[in-house]
């Protein structure tokens, strides 16, 4: 075995595919909650010898040794933050901070999910690292947006103060197998009613934009970074740069699964992002980034996952 591998937010779905890739070579510990995770998600890991999962609120402390972590834990979709705002906001503050500290101790890297969302609701296209973002401080998306704003802000200044291994990725948004039928998201949301025959909602007008990356696509991204030796001075964007409207995502969904859906409008979400676009250079200047499966292909994987386990 390479490593010792502890991941927070390790039943989640971004979790559960960084778990099943790591311990090909590594022990890994998963951590969670289970607020958002889901058992289900790591089942298939359990009786394995260098899987160890430990129910627990990274909001509390906790030791082990270990010679990298990842720090995932926090809820992720605008249904489940938006439910516990206090709890998400302290997950991403004191979680973030019990994490650096258990990084100093075992003086190993520390690599934190970050979010697109830093970007808020955005005035430039495509966003790029050193764009400071347009965030409400005080909006009902804030929790979350804000949360990962303070857990880069902790991550940065331990490094500096002292002298801490720090990777931070800014995730975009990502799609695939083990999402969770109810979390709120688009690509979610859209399968589900897609496969019941149910109006597909749509927040405002369709012209929103998002640019999503398959979840395989992602973690080799997550991975290959992991392996750079150098400490990253700036955050990373990390997704797939290919933008596409909400209304086009709809209609394409409905003709893959042969729907009788239909697009309905409802009125727009406060604070949602207009555009959303990661500027990609610094990532492909790192690292041989190369996506293996396009929007279709990904869409047709991820709908047979939800048919086989929600139909």
């Amino acid at each position: 075995m390479n490593k010792r591998i502890l991941i927070t937010g390790g039943a989640g779905f971004l979790g559960r595919h960084l778990c099943k890739k790591l311990l090909e070579n590594n022990k890994v510990i998963c951590i969670d909650n289970l607020l958002t995770g889901r058992k289900k998600n790591i089942k298939e890991f359990t009786n394995l010898p260098n899987y160890t999962f430990v129910k627990h609120d990274v909001k509390n402390k906790i030791t082990f040794k270990c010679d990298q972590i990842f720090h995932f834990a926090s809820p992720a979709s605008p249904i489940h933050y938006q439910k516990n705002p206090i709890d998400t906001l302290l997950t991403n503050v004191l979680g973030t901070h019990n994490m650096l500290n258990l990084a100093l101790k075992n003086d190993c890297e520390f690599i934190l999910a970050s979010t697109s969302e830093i970007y808020g609701d955005p005035n430039i296209s495509p966003q790029k690292e050193d764009y400071y973002g347009n965030v409400n401080p005080i909006g009902p998306r804030a929790c979350y947006d804000e949360g990962k704003r303070a857990a880069e802000t902790l991550a940065f200044d331990f490094k500096r103060k002292h002298n801490a291994k720090i990777k931070v990725l800014r995730i975009f948004n990502t799609y695939g197998p083990y999402m969770a039928k109810d979390d709120g998201r688009v690509i979610s949301n859209f399968i589900v009613n897609s496969l019941s025959n149910t109006d597909l909602n749509i927040y405002g007008d369709g012209k929103n934009t998002r640019s999503f990356c398959y979840v395989d696509d992602l973690i080799d991204s997550i991975i290959k970074i992991s392996k750079i030796k150098k400490i990253l001075p700036t955050p990373i964007n990390v997704g797939n740069d290919y933008e596409i409207s909400i209304k086009e995502i709809a209609k394409i969904i409905i003709d893959l699964n042969n729907s009788k859906s239909k697009i309905k409008h409802t009125k727009s979400l406060i604070n949602e992002p207009k555009i959303r676009k990661p500027d990609l250079k610094l990532l492909k200047s790192l690292i041989n980034f190369n996506p293996k499966t396009n929007l279709v292909d990904g869409l047709i994987k991820t709908t047979r996952y939800f048919k086989d386990n929600y139909n």
